[in-house]
């Protein structure tokens, strides 16, 4: 609840400035980030792209507008905002693997896995991208896929413990009952 308020009286500020000065895209941003923090995303993407009409150089724009975009399930205008935040950050995972969950939502699963695969190749520390990438094979019932991605999970973080019951259902779908029930 505190929160909340904080975002409320945030707006009440930001909105006092727009009467000041009309063309501050930190202004817009900022009350587009207020609220979609307040759950208000037609809003937030209104003035996300206000932000971006004037200064369409900041990653976090883009990457907030495509954060909106996905919570009001419009993941083909999220899919063009997280591109446009990749060429501004080329190396930054949480932009990739935003697109990759937003070409998942439009159903267009071999273009998640080819941005999953990359962002393993790109940055093999970040989980995330093992994760998705291994829930889409568990999807397509590519188990033995799916078995290797969270394995290579427990390399990395050992102590990540929803992997476990992933390798076990992997191993059960595999046949492999005795060494599902271990995990």
């Amino acid at each position: 609840l505190r929160a909340e308020d904080s975002f409320k009286e945030a707006v009440g500020t930001y909105l006092n400035s727009i009467l000041i000065d009309r063309n501050n895209a930190e202004t817009y941003f900022g009350l587009g980030v207020c609220y979609k923090n307040l759950g208000k995303t037609q809003k937030a993407i209104e003035y996300l792209e206000k932000s971006i009409l004037l200064d369409n150089s900041k990653y976090e724009t883009f990457y907030e507008l495509g954060l909106c975009h996905l919570k009001d399930e419009t993941p083909c205008k999220a899919i063009k905002c997280f591109i446009q935040a990749i060429q501004l950050e080329p190396d930054n995972p949480e932009a990739i693997y935003q697109l990759g969950l937003a070409h998942e939502q439009c159903e267009e699963q071999d273009m998640a896995l080819m941005i999953y695969q990359k962002l393993i190749e790109n940055s093999p520390s970040y989980v995330n991208a093992y994760l998705r990438k291994s829930a889409l094979f568990m999807k397509m019932e590519l188990y033995k896929q799916a078995l290797g991605l969270n394995l290579e999970i427990l390399k990395i973080n050992p102590k990540f413990t929803k992997v476990y019951s992933d390798i076990g259902l992997c191993l059960d779908k595999l046949g492999k009952t005795t060494d599902a029930k271990r995990y």
